[in-house]
């Protein structure tokens, strides 16, 4: 289910926001790391995925962490490189009533990227930006974990064992109430062990509105901000051995409330994924939530 779950890894493993600003947590932002600054990091996560049609029962968990280390090259250019660990447990029932888990933990794949402002319109109150971003995800995951019962399926392991790159534009409006950003993107996987996954796309919104303090003045330490996102992801079917599985991917939309404590060097923050439409091909796995919580920091 390793790419069923982009709606919540993407974010976790791609993308970065300057701290001291709102930003979006489920996808990136136009608004730029400062040059020379490093910045720091660390989301937690946790989802449930079910399926009911087909194999009776199944149910699958992932709880993970992800670090990302990010560098201003330029007030322009900035690189990332991050590097998620992920724990993944499936559990079925079996055709004499029985039930089984299969699980793995490590190290998933890397992703090294690039994020550039191509253009920038700033004036006293408010800013907009447009960036792009390339990137690759590297197979530093273990694509060959096995259990009593054999090798584990391609979507439980933690790497997919091929090189696969990603990119997309993201356009950011800032004031000093809101934040709106809009993001498009896409994931163009490859080939390896026999099994590809399909290539993703995705559209993205995000608003960020300042709850507290209502009323801007000289000094003020901390913001508090509401977030309020939408996703919606187009995923291709996963090919195996050269031919479709029809009980991969599909469209979902997902609403996503959350909330940010922000400050001048470091943010706190939390949001909750529910998928508000689902429409998958034949009994793939289907979503039901996913909770994210961490931090951030620049020095």
């Amino acid at each position: 289910m390793r790419r069923g779950l982009v709606w919540a890894s993407l974010a976790l493993l791609v993308f970065w926001v300057e701290p001291g600003s709102a930003a979006p947590q489920t996808f990136n932002t136009a608004l730029p790391v400062a040059e020379g600054e490093f910045v720091i990091r660390e989301q937690f996560l946790y989802l449930e995925a079910t399926g009911d049609a087909g194999p009776a029962g199944r149910e699958l968990r992932v709880l993970g962490a992800v670090s990302v280390l990010g560098y201003g090259v330029t007030g322009k250019l900035a690189v990332f490189g991050m590097l998620p660990y992920l724990d993944k447990k499936l559990e079925f029932e079996t055709p004499t009533g029985g039930r089984l888990t299969r699980d793995t933990a490590g190290i998933a794949d890397a992703r090294l990227f690039g994020r550039y402002t191509v253009y920038r319109d700033d004036a006293p109150g408010r800013t907009f930006r447009i960036a792009s971003f390339l990137g690759l995800e590297l197979p530093t995951g273990d694509d060959d974990d096995a259990d009593s019962l054999g090798t584990l399926p391609a979507p439980l392991q933690l790497g997919s064992g091929s090189t696969d790159s990603f990119g997309g534009i993201v356009l950011t409006w800032q004031t000093l109430d809101y934040q709106i950003d809009v993001q498009a993107s896409y994931i163009a996987n490859t080939e390896a062990n026999g099994f590809e996954f399909g290539d993703i796309a995705r559209l993205d919104a995000s608003l960020q509105y300042r709850l507290w303090p209502r009323e801007l003045g000289s000094g003020t330490p901390a913001f508090i901000y509401g977030v309020l996102e939408a996703n919606l992801i187009r995923k291709s079917e996963n090919e195996i051995a050269g031919r479709e599985d029809t009980d991969s991917g599909g469209t979902t939309l997902f609403l996503s409330p959350g909330v940010q404590y922000v400050t001048r060097r470091w943010i706190v923050e939390g949001i909750v994924q529910v998928p508000l439409v689902q429409d998958l091909h034949g009994v793939a796995l289907e979503d039901d939530f996913a909770v994210r919580a961490g931090f951030r920091f620049k020095f």
